[in-house]
């Protein structure tokens, strides 16, 4: 399949001179256009997406519809769900579609039914979270499991955090998650604050059971496990004692399992995914364990149908039509056009608290990136830099630089028709009152307020300008009738899609992340040096080796 540098096609010559003839004017846009709301909202799934106060008009659309066919978008995504090696610095499928797929599906990469494979490890999983939600997995005194402690980091840590927080709802009275991913021992340390060893197991969740921060974190937790069960008097200060608690208290989510079986788990907990998996497309793979035990494998099962259910409408639906494709392309009409460099992502569902954190690292861990699928410079803008936190505590927050500020901002603002706890304040309905806001910013953020409107509120001349809103700035609404574990797969889903789309039209390799590999090989060098290593330490620079001679003398 050849690659196609996106600026040499005529949608994109056609999109330059689009936007050199752009005037964004939002409210003239509808004013001409009673239709556009009607026109540019679609469904995905459960998802209500309306696109209509973005600074697109029909011609823009049309152009970027145009693109996707000359950058051969349909072909990139067949290629993908195929199973083709779409991975090219790795020499890997790119399969996390397959992770989703209904059991009666059928997918044979080099030889193997995927599919089957799938289902055979969730099935294992599912089984494994029963016994712990009935209370038949117990712990070495013989008490059921209360709390799940994932250790993991990347993928391994931010899609279940997501997850579990977005679906608390949904969590089994009398079980809790924690997460531990960070390598500073206070995450260890305040995790496991106040837990009974007894009835806490830990889900250690590493593909190849060697991630340095996992591994620390792992052991961490095994020796407080340890101590902490001798201290009560549950176990003996034996090693025969410590192996059976390991193996009571600890499950694996790996492939690895000789280096399970060391650490003192047994092989058959632990649960494994594949090389077609990368750690950021991961949580509907077993690195959703916890999440499976905490919300139960029917509700896991939902969670994975509104994936698959975003995935037919991304391979089915005609570009002009298809949500998560327009998404992209509109994403990739502000980054290259209008030259913005961040996108906000504003839910409206304090569930949602963790979902942009969660994009940070799919979108920016994808499309971070300087080089072309062939090695080759890229000839435009990658990336943007995804942000933003649950409305309306942003509102009091960074709205303004997103109001009134330089920069063009592009956000998205998310939110659900039903809340999970229906209150009201008097009369008034406190969901109806949160809406209105989210309704309220788009609607100000699109057609803003201008200078007469302003003196028409008596405001002294002075101060006219700073009470401005120039406006035709551009939102998306994503909608959904309730943050079911359905819809959460959905949003998933759908943004993975619309990263993968951006990725297709950079031409680069969304799937591979070289870039967080240097970091890590100078922390292992650097390492011997904090330690004493005085040769480790004169190797270093001047200024890290100042660093570390300064840590060195305050240390105490």
């Amino acid at each position: 399949m050849s690659l196609v540098d996106a600026t040499t096609t005529s949608a994109w010559a056609d999109l330059e001179r689009l936007h050199a003839a752009y005037r964004p004017d939002l409210r003239g846009a509808f004013a001409a256009d009673p239709e556009r709301a009607r026109t540019l909202t679609l469904d995905c799934a459960d998802l209500h997406v309306d696109l209509s106060k973005n600074l697109v008009d029909s011609d823009v659309v049309a152009a970027l519809v145009r693109l996707a066919d000359e950058v051969d978008l349909a072909g990139r995504r067949d290629a993908m769900l195929r199973g083709d090696r779409i991975n090219v610095t790795e020499g890997r499928s790119v399969l996390h579609t397959a992770l989703r797929r209904p059991r009666t599906d059928e997918l044979v990469v080099d030889g193997q039914d995927v599919v089957k494979d799938v289902h055979e490890t969730l099935d294992k999983i599912y089984a494994f979270a029963d016994k712990v939600r009935s209370g038949e997995w117990k712990g070495v005194s013989g008490r059921a499991i209360r709390t799940i402690v994932n250790i993991g980091i990347g993928g391994s840590d931010l899609g279940p955090v997501m997850v579990y927080e977005a679906l608390k709802p949904y969590v089994q009275d009398g079980l809790e998650c924690r997460f531990v991913s960070n390598i500073d021992p206070t995450d260890v340390a305040e995790k496991t604050r106040g837990l009974d060893p007894e009835t806490t197991l830990f889900i250690v969740a590493s593909k190849t059971f060697t991630t340095l921060e996992t591994l620390t974190n792992a052991r961490m937790a095994r020796e407080w496990l340890w101590r902490n069960l001798i201290d009560q008097g549950a176990i003996a200060d034996s090693e025969g004692d410590k192996t059976d608690a390991v193996a009571k208290h600890f499950v694996a989510v790996s492939t690895a399992l000789d280096k399970v079986e060391a650490f003192g788990i047994d092989p058959t907990n632990a649960f494994g995914f594949w090389d077609w998996v990368g750690g950021r497309y991961s949580v509907d793979s077993a690195i959703g364990t916890s999440v499976c035990v905490a919300i139960g494998p029917d509700h896991f099962r939902d969670f994975l149908a509104g994936f698959h259910a975003v995935d037919e409408h991304f391979a089915t639906q005609p570009w002009e039509r298809n949500v998560p494709a327009l998404m992209g392309l509109l994403n990739v009409w502000y980054v290259n056009f209008f030259k913005a460099c961040s996108h906000a992502v504003l839910p409206y569902a304090q569930y949602l608290h963790r979902f942009a954190a969660y994009l940070q690292q799919l979108t920016m861990e994808s499309n971070g990136k300087g080089v072309r699928m062939d090695g080759s410079p890229v000839t435009t803008e990658t990336g943007e830099i995804f942000w933003g936190e649950p409305g309306t505590n942003g509102q009091h927050a960074f709205y303004q630089l997103i109001h009134q500020g330089t920069r063009l901002i592009p956000c998205d603002f998310i939110a659900v028709a039903t809340p999970a706890h229906p209150t009201k304040d008097g009369g008034q309905d406190v969901h109806e009152l949160f809406l209105a806001n989210f309704f309220a910013q788009t609607k100000a953020l699109a057609f803003g307020k201008t200078a007469d409107e302003v003196r028409a509120e008596g405001v002294r001349e002075e101060l006219v300008t700073a009470k401005v809103f120039t406006g035709n700035r551009p939102t998306t609404s994503i909608m959904a009738p309730a943050l079911t574990p359905a819809v959460v797969g959905q949003l998933i889903a759908l943004y993975e899609h619309i990263t993968f789309v951006q990725g297709v039209v950079w031409g680069i390799d969304s799937f591979d992340q070289w870039g967080v590999e240097l970091g890590k090989q100078l922390a292992l060098q650097i390492a011997p040096a904090i330690g004493g290593d005085q040769g480790a330490l004169d190797a270093q620079d001047g200024s890290t080796r100042a660093l570390i001679e300064w840590y060195r003398a305050h240390r105490r």
